[in-house]
């Protein structure tokens, strides 16, 4: 037996010495450290700003839906009310999508109906995967704080929605 017999073992099918508790203190150290990060040396906002915009041009062939009502600056506010869920609706020619937004989740539809893929993007990982049904009706966990856009596949289109803050 030589050296590299020896070594088997490690580079193969081995957990490198490291368990699912040592994965776990990993995992929370680098939330310590994000989080010092974050007080200590924030992001500007402009330069955040710009990233978001950048990662929007990721899908270059999709249709901008541009946003024609949001509930926060269109709607007359009722006094009284409190927890009132956000109205937004897009449009990309003739494709509508209106979604409700409160802290239950997302409730939408696309117009005309038709069933269609929907991810909530929210960063440069993979959005959250929703199905609209026969009528363009879908549901979903409410976004995540911060920038969120949704990416729709309807009818051999690919349509993005402009980027909003919840």
């Amino acid at each position: 037996m030589n050296d590299s017999d020896h070594d088997l073992g490690d580079d193969h099918g081995g957990d490198g010495g490291h368990g699912a508790a040592d994965e776990a203190a990993e995992r929370l150290l680098e939330e310590e450290l994000r989080q010092a990060a974050a007080v200590l040396d924030p992001v500007p906002d402009a330069l955040r700003q710009l990233a978001v915009d950048a990662y929007a041009l990721h899908d270059l062939d999709a249709r901008i839906a541009e946003l024609t009502f949001d509930s926060l600056l269109d709607a007359i506010p009722v006094r009284g009310a409190a927890d009132v869920p956000r109205m937004l609706t897009f449009q990309a020619g003739e494709l509508t999508v209106d979604v409700e937004v409160s802290g239950d989740g997302l409730l939408g539809q696309v117009m005309p109906p038709q069933p269609a893929r929907i991810e909530v993007l929210h960063g440069p990982r993979p959005g959250a995967p929703l199905t609209a049904d026969d009528l363009g009706r879908f549901t979903g966990e409410a976004p995540p704080a911060g920038p969120f856009a949704l990416r729709l596949r309807a009818g051999g289109r690919l349509v993005v929605t402009e980027w909003l803050r919840t």
